[in-house]
């Protein structure tokens, strides 16, 4: 057996290993010893990846009892280069669960059905045929499940998550399911290879692409199928909330990279438009909500909605160009989308396992309540601060690469050598390079309020100002996602020349190394060097830092409780701002999009209609589409099933009656 074939027996004995430990250790032992497994799996998945990344074929051929074929694995350049990053966030977020799993959280149900989850995400690219796809599929979606209704016995809202999220996968497979079917259906085989001889300009094509879109979108948290996410992710275990926002997401990317990439790689325009539209609704509806949210895990979810939703306006765009033939801003899109992904499961990874440390040092996550962490939790501070800034897409991070390979692609898209490509791609690219805009400049907003609210400043309760730095095992893989992080934005030639790769071989980028570790894409003229950002920046804050500590030191600050010390001494923690009243502007600026609720009571000193004792104000702002779209169908079909209880009335006279009707229209049928 070759290193592909060896990784994927290894990760398969890995997972019934860490099934087994969950299943029968003791408590004391359960979670150190399945959570080392769930973290080796994770390694081994690395392993399996880096090889097919490189070029080694091999597969694994699993026998069925069932009369169909049998199951096999065999993962291309694409699917190791996902497996590599899903595997990544599998092994961190089992280390963090190490700590943080307390109570049900740590149950023999809760680690067994990590390593269920964690396979099946691992194993998803390594499908080569639409059962096997399918089957991982269902078994990556029940494991997270079963791990999100880990505290349904102390909270009530878990099994409201949990049914939300039942029904948005369900959906999610029956789109895909239908899909692939019509594929099936066009080629009469199951296998890749044959789906793929389906003419792009067909109309089972086109039908399947509507349906794998909408599968793969809701999975990957795209507007309007994202409902699930401000419910499900805040509500989940924090080393679960990681792995579904930094890897189980990515599925759904990987999905659509089969469909647009390897499926049906010559799609026509409209497929082009249809995403960048899908993909710029999702990157502003998300980072809007994120902008207002004031509980972190809240926050966090819509900003992986905005950040999907980028990825996808890069697979959008690159679509489009091709059908245009402007291959080099075409593939530029493209390597910029993987970037993206690869990107955004470091950074918010880190971030998710951030909150999880804030949570469990504080037990709250509402930002109004926080502050002051960042002298009580250094370690968490400066991991998250730096996950913060890849968020915000700030040079030397690798979200700034990713942007910035996507800014270009996009602002070279609708001329290439001269000539205008299209009117669509003149008027969708400058759209995009707008929406990119957008969601930069209120992302760097989103996220200065999360770390500034949350860590800087004086607490804003006790259980803030107790708290205390959570343990090494919970440290190490904060600090080892923070790193890959700056890591990945100080080198981005060496992974954008490993992401181009994986896109062959139909599809062949010319993406370069430059310099120490810089990037260069020819067929567009794009330079990246950050060793050249690193070199200014040290030029300029060198001789700042000098001079501010030698200003300290010629002048010592002194704390002066006088009343014309300018009331620094005297600071409140109720004289800061809050999340809520940092985004109050926002809030009223984008009204008409968030249509936030107030409710405001003021209670006045006895009987005085002057003198006011108090005023409580209460704002909410809900997720529009869930309350104009979903609530409207929800409560319709609420109403057809009282309409339709009445049915059952138990009279054994009408139910024959209705045997006799279905008889009857049975018949009518077949002799039509």
């Amino acid at each position: 057996m070759n290193a592909v074939q060896s990784g994927l027996v290894v990760q398969a004995l890995l997972a019934l290993a860490a099934v087994a430990t969950g299943l029968l250790l003791p408590i004391a032992w359960r979670s150190r010893v399945t959570g080392a497994l769930c973290a080796l799996l994770g390694v081994a998945g690395i392993v399996t990846g880096a090889a097919a990344l490189g070029g080694t074929t091999g597969a694994l051929t699993i026998p069925l009892a069932l009369p169909i074929d049998p199951l096999v694995l065999s993962p291309d350049r694409l699917g190791g280069l996902f497996m590599i990053v899903v595997s990544a966030v599998g092994a961190l977020v089992s280390l963090f669960g190490i700590g943080s799993a307390r109570g049900a959280e740590a149950s023999r149900t809760s680690w067994a059905a990590m390593a269920v989850f964690l396979c099946g995400m691992q194993l998803v690219p390594a499908a080569t045929d639409v059962v096997s796809f399918l089957l991982l599929w269902e078994i990556m979606t029940l494991g997270s499940t079963v791990l999100l209704l880990a505290d349904h016995a102390t909270r009530s809202t878990v099994f409201s998550a949990a049914i939300w999220y039942s029904a948005m996968s369900q959906l999610s497979f029956f789109f895909v399911l239908a899909g692939f079917g019509v594929l099936v259906a066009a080629t009469g085989g199951t296998g890749f290879q044959t789906l793929a001889t389906v003419p792009a300009d067909s109309w089972p094509a086109n039908l399947a692409f509507v349906l794998l879109l909408l599968g793969f979108g809701g999975k990957a948290e795209l507007v309007p199928l994202h409902v699930w996410v401000p419910r499900v992710l805040p509500e989940a275990p924090s080393h679960v909330a990681a792995a579904m926002s930094g890897a189980m997401v990515k599925i759904g990317v990987y999905g659509a990279l089969l469909v647009c990439v390897r499926l049906l790689p010559s799609g026509p325009p409209w497929w082009g438009v249809l995403i960048l539209v899908l993909g710029g609704v999702s990157a502003v509806y998300g980072i809007l909500q994120a902008s207002v949210a004031s509980d972190l895990k809240v926050l966090l979810a819509y900003s992986t909605t905005e950040n999907m939703g980028l990825v996808f306006l890069g697979l959008g765009a690159s679509v489009l160009l091709r059908s245009y033939h402007a291959t080099a801003a075409a593939d530029a899109a493209l390597v910029a989308a993987l970037l993206l992904m690869v990107s955004h499961a470091a950074f918010k990874t880190t971030l998710f396992l951030g909150a999880g440390a804030v949570h469990h040092a504080t037990g709250e996550l509402n930002l109004d309540r926080l502050g002051g962490l960042g002298k009580r939790m250094p370690w968490t501070a400066g991991t998250f601060g730096l996950a913060s800034l890849g968020a915000a897409s700030l040079p030397i991070t690798s979200g700034f690469v990713a942007e910035w390979m996507l800014l270009q692609s996009l602002i070279h898209g609708a001329r290439l050598d001269g000539e205008v490509v299209s009117v669509a791609a003149s008027i969708a690219m400058p759209l995009a390079v707008a929406v990119l805009a957008l969601t930069a400049g209120l992302a760097l907003l989103t996220f200065v309020k999360a770390y500034g609210i949350a860590f800087l400043a004086r607490p804003r309760s006790r259980k803030a100002s107790i708290a205390r730095e959570v343990p090494w095992v919970m440290r190490v893989p904060l600090v080892l996602g923070a790193l890959a992080v700056v890591g990945l934005g100080l080198v981005p030639g060496p992974l954008a020349a490993g992401v181009a790769a994986a896109v062959g071989p139909g599809i062949v980028p010319d993406v370069h190394t430059v310099g120490l570790a810089g990037v260069s894409f020819a067929g567009i003229d794009a330079v990246l060097d950050p060793s050249t950002l690193v070199i200014l920046a040290g030029l300029v804050l060198v001789p700042i830092l000098v001079i501010v500590a030698l200003g300290a030191r010629r002048h010592p600050t002194r704390v002066d409780p006088l009343p014309w010390a300018g009331g620094g001494s005297r600071l409140r923690p109720r004289m800061q701002y809050t999340a809520t009243s940092y985004a109050e502007p926002l809030v009223r600026v984008f009204d008409d999009v968030l249509r936030p609720s107030r409710d405001v009571e003021v209670t006045h000193v006895g009987e005085s209609r002057y003198l006011v004792e108090k005023v409580h104000v209460e704002q909410t702002v809900s997720d529009v589409i869930e309350t104009r779209l979903y609530r409207p169908v929800l409560n319709a079909a609420q109403r057809f099933g009282l309409v339709a209880r009445r049915a059952q009335d138990g009279s054994i006279h009408r139910y024959l009656g209705y045997s006799f009707a279905a008889l009857l229209i049975v018949l009518i049928a077949v002799s039509l």
